[in-house]
């Protein structure tokens, strides 16, 4: 290769990013004196602004600080990054969200350095309002919301004469329920966040445990009450949304409440239940709303989809356990009459069956040999093919060995 060649060579690989340095790797053919070779074009260098020194990506509104601070040992290490006790507040309620299932690895932490900043009776108002908040406008945080303010009532230390967690709380809950007439004829934004705050509500009765002077645990009285109260307010405006919100609030907690009002002699459900047929007979409300109403007053019927009066396997008897012949087979008599074990004349039909359709003649209950002695079960069946199954078989046969042989 001559010098000017090579020089032509060099200015190509400096204009395509290419180190002059780095000629040598690169392979040429020598076209010889003899035979001109075509010249291997060399693809430009893509360039990238990637680098593996680049700091590590994180999503927008995600605190990379949150789960160091929140693991460290001490408060102050804790605390470490957060101004204000509603920074650190907000971000574990936002983890809490995106990963409820810390909640049990990380509670106990959080309700600690809670102790040693809330110290005040309004840091704990504003830790009451930071939880009520996430609970009634983020969706799907009522639940977490209200297991939340279970452990913190019994954990947190502060009980200043304002009052505790647990009546703050329940304060400020009061304050959204007495506008309940207003809210649910408002417009469906107004209606919207009444409709949150009744299912938080419905998740607090639930989870908010109250410990009695002697140890036993038990729900909220003035809960129970409330949620009563919620559902007169919702059908007696019953637009689709606060009906929606009505059946989505029994659903949660009608077994419960029915189970309270029986144990005081109270009908409230049967009162409940017929003024749902009500609205489903008068209500302008649509067609799916109604139709949600009435699979709700079928779910109630069958006692809120609860079995009770099961017994353990061995003492079961179709008496005592209404699942005994759940898993029992399905048969028809000759009229295509359905039958199961639960029928009180299955053992007659079910030996018609048998008998009219000859199964198994030999079989005997101590599980001898189905053909019985001799096989003569066996013996009976015909061992000749159909004429013209025979005939297509010898074809096949045929032609089998024909391609076989070619």
């Amino acid at each position: 290769m001559d010098l000017g060649s090579h020089s032509t060579l060099n200015e190509h690989l400096q204009k395509t990013g290419i180190p002059s340095g780095s000629q040598d790797k690169v392979s040429v053919l020598d076209s010889g004196p003899e035979k001109t070779e075509p010249q291997l074009a060399v693809d430009p260098v893509a360039t990238s602004n990637l680098s593996a020194k680049a700091p590590e990506f994180y999503p927008s509104g995600y605190n990379q600080n949150f789960n160091q601070n929140f693991t460290d040992s001490s408060f102050e290490d804790r605390c470490d990054g957060y101004l204000t006790l509603a920074e650190y507040v907000q971000d574990f309620l936002n983890h809490l969200t995106e990963q409820p299932g810390c909640f049990e690895t990380e509670i106990e932490q959080f309700a600690e350095t809670l102790n040693g900043w809330v110290i005040a009776d309004e840091a704990l108002q504003e830790l009451v309002e930071l939880i009520y908040q996430q609970a009634t406008s983020v969706p799907n945080f009522s639940y977490m919301g209200a297991r939340l303010c279970n452990y913190l009532s019994h954990h947190l230390t502060i009980s200043p004469q304002s009052g505790n967690f647990r009546q703050l709380l329940l304060q400020r809950c009061r304050t959204e329920y007495e506008n309940r007439d207003e809210a649910t004829k408002g417009d469906e934004t107004t209606r919207k966040q009444f409709h949150a705050f009744v299912l938080f509500l419905a998740e607090l009765y639930l989870n908010l445990e109250i410990k009695g002077t002697k140890g036993q645990v038990t729900r909220a009285e003035i809960l129970q009450e409330g949620l009563r109260e919620l559902l007169n307010a919702l059908f007696s405006n019953p637009v689709d949304s606060n009906l929606i919100c009505a059946v989505k609030l029994l659903k949660l907690t009608g077994s419960v409440l029915e189970d309270a009002w029986k144990e005081k002699g109270k009908n409230d459900m049967e009162e409940i239940i017929q003024r749902i047929e009500n609205v489903v007979l008068d209500a302008n409300c649509s067609r799916d709303v109604k139709h949600m109403l009435l699979k709700l007053v079928e779910l109630r019927s069958s006692n809120w989809g609860r079995v009770h009066g099961t017994t353990p396997h061995a003492e079961a008897t179709p008496e005592n356990d209404p699942n005994y012949f759940m898993n029992e087979p399905t048969f028809y008599t000759s009229d295509g009459v359905p039958f199961t074990a639960a029928d009180p004349d299955y053992q007659e039909k079910y030996q018609e069956l048998l008998e009219r359709e000859d199964l198994f003649p030999y079989y005997e209950e101590n599980g001898a040999d189905l053909s019985g002695p001799g096989e003569l079960y066996f013996d009976e069946i015909d061992d000749e093919m159909d004429p013209e199954i025979e005939e297509a078989y010898e074809k096949f046969c045929l032609e089998s060995e024909h391609n076989r042989k070619q």
